[in-house]
C-alpha cells in the first residue's frame, strides 16, 4: 500500500482532470481513452463519493466536449464539468468587459451572449492553429491601445499531450502577450484558486474533503494543494519522470493511472 493511501480519512469527493487522465486527445476519433479510465469513472459513481470533472479544455464548447467523451464511452454529463469559458463569461458580464477573442473557432459559441463591439480586453484560450502571427499581433494591438489593458487567459498550461505527441498550450502565448504589453494576465482555469473553489462549491464539500487527480504537476497538483486539497499525479498524459522531483510542487502521491488511484481510494474507504 502506497503511503498516501493510508491517509484518506474524511475524503468525500474526487476532482478529476480530463485530458491526460481520462483520455489522450487528438487523432481521427478525437481521442483515445486511457486504459482503465472508463471503468474507473463508473466505480467512482457507484461508490457514494462525489465527483467533479475540472478541465482547462478550450478547444470546444462544454456540450461538444462532453459529447465527445460520451462517444468514447465515458459516463459524464455537462453539469458535472467545471471549465474556463463559462467562468470567463460570468466575469466579462460582471465587469462590463467586451473581449477581443483569441480562441479556437469551436469555442466561439460559448461567447454568443457577450458584447464584443469596441473591445476593452482580450480573452486568450487554446486557439491551436489560430495562434498565427497575425492573430497574436491583433490581440497585442488591442491590449497596447488600452489605458488599463485586461488580459484574461483560459488556463496557463505550458503543453499537453495528444495522440501524436506534446503540443504547446495557451500559457506560452499568454506569456508572450504579458511580456509584450508589460502586464499580468488574469487566469480563469487551473491553477487559479477560484477555479478549484468553484468545483468544490458545486460538490458541496470543503477542500480537505477532496482529492484532485491530474497529470499536470503545477496546474493540477500545485493548484489543488494551494486551495487546500490533497492531490495525486498520474503517470499518464503529459507526466514526465522529472515531475516527481519538481523543485516547488510535491504530489501527495503518484499513481500509474486513474484506475490504480480509484482502486486504492475505494479499498481504503470501504474498510
Amino acid at each position: 500500500m502506497a503511503e498516501w493511501g493510508k491517509h484518506l480519512a474524511g475524503v468525500e469527493g474526487l476532482v478529476l482532470d480530463i485530458s491526460g487522465v481520462l483520455y489522450d486527445s487528438g487523432g481521427e476519433g478525437g481521442g483515445v481513452p486511457i486504459p482503465g479510465s472508463i471503468e474507473a469513472v463508473k466505480k467512482i459513481k457507484t461508490s457514494g463519493l462525489k465527483l467533479r470533472f475540472c478541465t482547462n479544455e478550450t478547444q470546444a464548447t462544454r456540450d461538444k466536449f462532453v459529447g465527445k467523451l460520451q462517444h468514447l464511452g465515458f459516463d459524464i454529463g455537462v453539469d458535472e464539468v467545471t471549465a474556463p469559458a463559462p467562468a470567463a463569461c460570468r466575469i466579462l458580464k460582471e465587469r462590463n468587459l467586451r473581449p477581443h477573442l483569441l480562441i479556437h473557432d469551436d469555442l466561439i459559441p460559448e461567447f454568443a451572449d457577450i458584447d464584443r463591439a469596441n473591445p476593452n480586453c482580450v480573452v486568450v484560450g487554446d486557439a491551436a492553429d489560430n495562434f498565427s502571427y497575425k492573430n497574436l499581433n491583433a490581440a497585442f494591438q488591442v491590449l497596447i491601445g488600452l489605458e488599463n489593458p485586461v488580459l484574461i487567459s483560459l488556463g496557463r498550461g505550458r503543453y499537453y499531450k495528444e495522440t501524436d505527441g506534446l503540443k504547446l498550450d495557451v500559457g506560452a502565448y499568454m506569456k508572450a502577450l504579458e511580456y509584450a504589453c508589460d502586464i499580468q494576465a488574469e487566469v480563469v482555469g487551473k491553477p487559479a484558486k477560484m477555479f478549484f473553489q468553484s468545483a468544490l462549491k458545486e460538490m458541496g464539500i470543503e477542500p480537505h474533503q477532496a482529492i484532485m487527480i491530474g497529470d499536470d504537476i503545477v496546474n493540477d497538483v500545485g493548484g489543488a494543494q494551494h486551495c487546500g486539497m490533497r492531490a495525486l499525479q498520474v503517470r499518464t498524459g503529459k507526466y514526465r519522470p522529472c515531475d516527481e522531483h519538481h523543485p516547488e510542487v510535491k504530489a501527495d502521491g503518484y499513481v500509474n493511472n486513474l484506475a490504480e488511484a480509484v482502486d486504492v481510494i475505494l479499498k481504503q474507504l470501504h474498510k
